[in-house]
C-alpha cells in the first residue's frame, strides 16, 4: 500500500506549535505519542475569528493551553468530534469549563470492548447530534457530518466544503491501517464506510494521525483492497488447518513487533465475524475470540 508518511516520520515535532496547514486549517499536535497514536493527536482548528475545534484531544492541560494561546484573540464557537476515544474528545469538557460553546457529534460511545488502544471516553455526549448529511455552518466555513462507523460506531469524518477536504478522523489515517474491534468495532461497517468515502469527490483527506492524502480515491482504494487481502490471508489459514486467531495472527502478523498482535488479533477477530455472516468461515455457536473456525 502507498505510504504517505515519507519524510513525516523523521520530522522533529515541536508540540503545541499551532501550524497552517491550509488556508482554512491549522493543526496543533498534542504530545500522546503512542504505537496507536504515532506521533500524536492531530487537532484542528478550523476558520479564523469565530473558529470550530475538531477533536480538541487528550485530557491533556498542556495541548488544551496550546489551543488556547493559538486561538488568542479569537473565538471558539462549535466544537466538533469525530468519536470517543480517549485521544479525540476528553479535552472538550476543558474548552468547556472556560467557554460556553456546544460540541457537536453522533452520539455517546457504544458497545465496551476489551481496550487494545486509546480507550473509549464515556464522559462524552455531545450537546447537539448529529447525522450523515447534517450540515454545520459557521463564519465562513461550511461542514457536513459523513456517518462512517466501523473503528467505532459513533464516528464521523467532516466535510470541509470550502476547501473539498474531508477530516477523517481515525477512519482514514495517514501512518497505519484502523484498527477495528469488535464489539463497538465492526469490519462490515468499516469497508462499507470506506467504500462511501470513496465514492464522494474531495481532493485531499486529514487523518487526526499523520499527514495528509493527497490522492484519496487512490489510497481508499487500496485500504479496500488491503482488507481483502486480509480475508484471504485468513482463508489462506484456514485451508492449513490453522483455526484460532492467536495462530493465525503468529503467521499473518509474523512481521509485525509482538506488542501489536493483541490489537491485530481483535483486527482478525473482526474480520472472522465478518466472513462468518457472509457464510465464507464457520465456527460452532456465534464467533467468539477463543472460537474455533474452520471453512464450510
Amino acid at each position: 500500500m502507498a505510504n504517505p508518511i515519507k519524510h513525516y516520520r523523521d520530522i522533529e515535532f515541536d508540540y503545541g506549535r499551532c501550524e497552517q496547514v491550509s488556508p482554512m486549517l491549522r493543526r496543533v499536535i498534542a504530545e500522546n505519542p503512542t504505537p496507536f497514536t504515532f506521533r500524536g493527536t492531530g487537532t484542528y482548528i478550523i476558520g479564523k475569528g469565530n473558529v470550530a475545534v475538531v477533536d480538541p484531544g487528550p485530557d491533556l492541560p498542556n495541548h488544551v493551553d496550546a489551543i488556547f494561546s493559538a486561538l488568542r484573540g479569537e473565538t471558539i464557537t462549535h466544537i466538533l468530534i469525530t468519536h470517543t476515544h480517549s485521544d479525540h474528545s476528553p479535552a472538550t469538557r476543558r474548552i468547556k469549563a472556560e467557554v460556553d460553546v456546544p460540541a457537536y457529534g453522533y452520539g455517546p460511545h457504544g458497545q465496551y470492548g476489551p481496550k487494545v488502544e486509546e480507550g473509549p471516553d464515556y464522559e462524552f455526549t455531545p450537546d447537539i447530534f448529529l447525522k450523515d448529511g447534517d450540515v454545520v455552518k459557521g463564519d465562513g466555513w461550511t461542514v457536513e457530518a459523513v456517518h462512517t462507523p466501523g473503528h467505532t460506531s459513533n464516528h464521523l469524518c467532516f466535510a470541509l466544503k470550502e476547501e473539498k477536504a474531508l477530516l477523517s478522523g481515525d477512519h482514514i489515517m495517514g501512518w497505519s491501517t484502523t484498527v477495528v474491534s469488535p464489539p463497538d468495532g465492526d469490519m462490515h461497517a468499516y469497508v462499507d464506510s470506506l467504500r462511501k468515502i470513496h465514492g464522494r469527490d474531495e481532493d485531499i483527506i486529514w487523518p487526526t494521525h499523520g499527514p495528509p492524502i493527497t490522492d484519496p480515491k487512490s489510497y481508499v482504494s487500496q485500504l479496500i483492497e488491503h482488507r481483502a487481502e486480509r480475508e484471504n490471508e485468513i482463508l489462506t489459514c484456514l485451508k492449513n488447518d490453522i483455526g484460532q486467531i492467536p495462530d493465525m495472527v503468529e503467521v499473518i502478523y509474523a512481521n509485525v513487533p509482538q506488542r501489536l498482535h493483541r490489537a491485530a488479533g481483535r483486527s482478525v477477530y473482526a474480520h472472522l465475524i465478518h466472513m462468518v455472516k457472509t457464510n465464507r468461515v464457520a465456527c460452532d455457536g456465534q464467533p467468539t475470540p477463543e472460537s474455533h473456525y474452520r471453512l464450510p
